[in-house]
């Protein structure tokens, strides 16, 4: 399964890309994660549905400094990453 997510809100500055890989990993998860231009935060998981589901919930929280106000959803492709890491901003 992969999913690309736009998380919203204050999420950079704040640690957010570094804990997503720590519990992207955490979870056996490929991928990547990335900022955007416009403040979001752009992620790439591929895993298990279980896994990524998982990922996904968690991803409304965050690290503690910040404040998801939305995660949007759509259609991924394992693009054959392995691990996951951070992505330059894009």
């Amino acid at each position: 399964m992969a999913i690309r997510l736009r998380i919203e809100g204050r999420v950079q500055a704040v640690w957010y890309r570094g804990w997503t890989v720590d519990q992207a990993q955490a979870r056996g998860l490929r991928g990547w994660v990335r900022n955007r231009p416009d403040g979001s935060v752009e992620a790439l998981l591929i895993g298990s549905e279980d896994r990524v589901r998982d990922m996904v919930a968690a991803c409304w929280q965050g690290p503690p400094a910040a404040r998801v106000v939305n995660v949007v959803e759509s259609a991924g492709e394992d693009d054959g990453t392995t691990g996951f890491r951070q992505r330059p901003t894009g």
